[in-house]
């Protein structure tokens, strides 16, 4: 048994790493050189914050303002008001594009989900729009697939029942 014993300490002890030979390899890191640095540090200049309104009530309602010296505004204000007390908000910002273009956004957050407003935004095509040949195709399909199911008395391949609908509300975890 004592032989047993040592035989594995003895084979543990030569498998073990051998972290003596190590070499840590070269550092590759170049520092930017003076003329950079100056160019990143100046871009990135403080913009002063002119308004900074901000009420957090016991209720969970909650308001806030704020504008900045180069132009940009935000208003929000919300409450727990939502389906099993989920925060609802509205709100507003605005700035000015890189390009020179005005933005403005208005919106709205709560059981629908983020849902923004404004002329900078793309637009869906007014319906109804041309649906393409091969949608159509795939709804003819599955109307037959339907029919041909209802005449042998099977049940639909499009059941109701196959599988529970997901929830429209996230709650805390348990």
């Amino acid at each position: 048994m004592k032989l047993v014993l040592f035989a594995t300490l003895a084979t543990v002890a030569l498998a073990a790493p051998d972290f003596n030979g190590y070499q840590a390899p070269e550092q590759t890191y170049i520092v930017p050189d003076q003329s950079f640095r100056q160019e990143t540090i100046s871009v990135a200049e403080q913009i002063p914050i002119l308004r900074d309104d901000r009420v957090q009530e016991e209720t969970g309602h909650y308001n806030f303002d704020v504008e900045t010296a180069n132009g940009i505004i935000m208003s929000q204000s919300g409450s727990p008001d939502g389906p099993e007390g989920s925060v609802v908000k509205t709100g507003e910002y605005s700035y000015t594009a890189p390009d020179g273009t005005p933005v403005h956004i208005r919106f709205v957050a709560d059981g629908n989900g983020f849902q923004p407003e404004g002329d900078v935004l793309p637009v869906a095509p007014e319906f109804p729009h041309p649906i393409p040949d091969f949608v159509l195709r795939q709804i003819e399909k599955a109307r037959e697939e339907d029919a041909a199911a209802a005449r042998s008395g099977s049940a639909s391949v499009r059941s109701d029942t196959s599988a529970p609908a997901p929830s429209l509300y996230y709650s805390s975890p348990e």
